[in-house]
């Protein structure tokens, strides 16, 4: 459409597209006659003037124009074998002749190019070859041809998510990391040292950025907020401003849930960090049900910022706690991969030293604690209430339950082989010792486990597995199958609002001494 929207029209079948710097064609992904992921161009000037750019085997992803708008850069995984994993490397292709360069020589996996305005530089991100199960992306940059990378923000211990913008006068790089629960925009310069832009207590990336390189765009969320479009002064000098009041309607009349923070310390000294969300007039002289809610991933990170499952809990009675074990991203990478090949392991230690922390406060009903995660979390889940008795009522969702089984069960094998040194045909011990369907023995916690049918990456078989192992130990537990549900329980709203009354109705049917006799 025109800029004023008007004109509005189709144009091709595809995603992802982008104008070049010269504004007069377009490059998109789209599917070639194969049904293969490919980088195509569309000049503007000619109706139907459509060429592919690519052909890979593997996807081409992040493609980005050269400022003169003759070359494309990407990365792929140009590897025939389907056990391929984190093996991914940066090409350059020239529109005109669809000649291909390879610019990254080092295995790794290296991804999300962007060059420089002058056209001379590139900036990425990756890391070199590694049996660690998990590696943090970090910033390089390298020459236009590939020469001399560098490792350019060292002394940057965060992740970083999104891709990177150059300054207008290419001597710093703009990128979004996450920073202990929380995600803000930084800049890298050439020397490599860092310094914020947004700071807070907030979620908030650098999605866009204005021709003259002076204000960023990013959606912004925090505690009460959901999400709204916010601009920014990249200088890091100037309040933010509020574009947009999606949500406004959906808050009105409400009142949420307060959010606290904790740091907490586990029985070896690890610190660890997370939140609890208290019900709407919360007494601090009333005694309350706790939830813990596990996240999965396991790589992955409780953001603080607004959770609208969490808040349904808090106003129904429940103080929800979620907390950043070992093995969280965002904490820095010697914390994430203190479950390096021994996962689950010391985040068990974090998680309990979460619950501790909470019945500290005075006003949680040790009678009534209840826990629960899906994905990574419904492995830490399963693995908690093999440990402990301490919890009233459990929900199991989306498990892996079985290492073993799961191998040749999921989407994802190669994953699961990165979290073992060997695999199991040549020393099952570690693959064992790791499944929560081993401790099913030593459960007492009356459970709920919850799988989509359609689920490819923990599949169903998983939570059977569980279920029927809970049931010939005699422990109290129920089975429930979400037709039409792939990965989790919530993608369908239906799906999401049963997910959260099934798991209500299950704790609240449950005290420590069993389930409740209602009048």
């Amino acid at each position: 459409m025109n800029g004023d929207g008007s004109r509005q029209r189709f144009l091709v079948e595809g995603s992802d597209a982008r104008w070049s710097p010269m504004g007069d064609r377009i490059l998109f992904m789209a599917k070639d006659d194969d049904d293969k992921p490919q980088i195509f161009v569309r000049w503007m000037s000619q109706y139907t003037a459509v060429s592919q750019v690519t052909r890979c085997n593997g996807k081409p992803v992040s493609p980005v124009w050269s400022p003169d708008s003759k070359q494309v850069v990407f990365d792929a995984v140009r590897v025939e074998s389907e056990l391929a994993y984190r093996q991914s490397k940066i090409y350059r292709i020239n529109i005109a002749d669809q000649d291909v360069t390879q610019l990254t020589l080092a295995e790794g996996h290296w991804s999300t190019p962007t060059v420089s305005h002058d056209g001379n530089k590139i900036v990425y991100l990756g890391f070199p070859a590694s049996k660690a199960t998990y590696v943090m992306n970090k910033i390089y940059m390298m020459d236009i041809d590939g020469g001399n990378p560098v490792l350019l923000a060292a002394e940057l211990d965060r992740p970083t998510t999104g891709r990177q913008w150059w300054s207008a006068d290419d001597k710093s790089v703009f990128f979004s990391a996450r920073y202990d629960g929380y995600i803000n925009v930084s800049k890298v310069d050439l020397r490599g040292k860092v310094s914020p832009v947004t700071s807070g207590r907030q979620v908030v990336r650098l999605d866009s950025v204005d021709s003259n390189m002076s204000r960023g765009v990013g959606v912004l969320s925090s505690f009460y907020e959901p999400g709204d479009v916010y601009s920014f002064n990249l200088s890091g000098r100037a309040e933010m401003t509020r574009l947009t009041k999606v949500n406004d309607d959906l808050l009105t009349g409400k009142t949420l849930g307060e959010t606290e923070e904790l740091w907490f310390e586990a029985e070896d000294g690890n610190k660890a960090h997370g939140w609890m969300i208290k019900p709407p007039g919360f007494d601090e002289n009333k005694m309350y049900p706790l939830l813990m809610e596990i996240h999965g991933g396991p790589f992955g990170m409780y953001q603080g910022h607004f959770n609208f499952n969490y808040q349904v809990f808090a106003a129904n009675g429940f103080v929800v706690l979620y907390t950043n074990p070992r093995g969280s991203t965002g904490y820095g990478e010697k914390f994430s991969q203190a479950i390096d090949h021994a996962y689950p392991s010391v985040d068990y230690l974090d998680l309990m030293a979460g619950v501790d922390a909470a019945l500290d406060k005075g006003y949680i009903d040790e009678q009534r604690l209840y826990v629960g995660g899906c994905s990574g979390g419904g492995v830490l889940t399963s693995w908690v209430i093999g440990y402990t008795d301490r919890f009233a009522a459990a929900s199991v969702r989306c498990p892996v339950s079985n290492w073993v089984s799961f191998l040749g069960q999921t989407d994802i094998p190669n994953f699961a082989l990165s979290f073992f040194e060997k695999p199991f045909w040549e020393d099952p011990s570690d693959w064992l010792h790791h499944s929560p369907i081993m401790y099913v023995g030593n459960v007492k916690t009356p459970t709920l486990v919850m799988t989509g049918e359609q689920d490819l990456r923990t599949p169903m078989a998983q939570s059977e597995e569980y279920y029927a192992a809970l049931q010939i130990a005699g422990v109290s537990s129920r089975l429930l199958r979400f037709n039409d549900q792939y990965h989790g329980t919530g993608t369908h709203p239906s799906n999401a609002m049963r997910t959260m009354l099934y798991l209500m109705s299950w704790y609240n049917d449950h005290d420590i001494n069993g389930k409740i006799e209602k009048q």
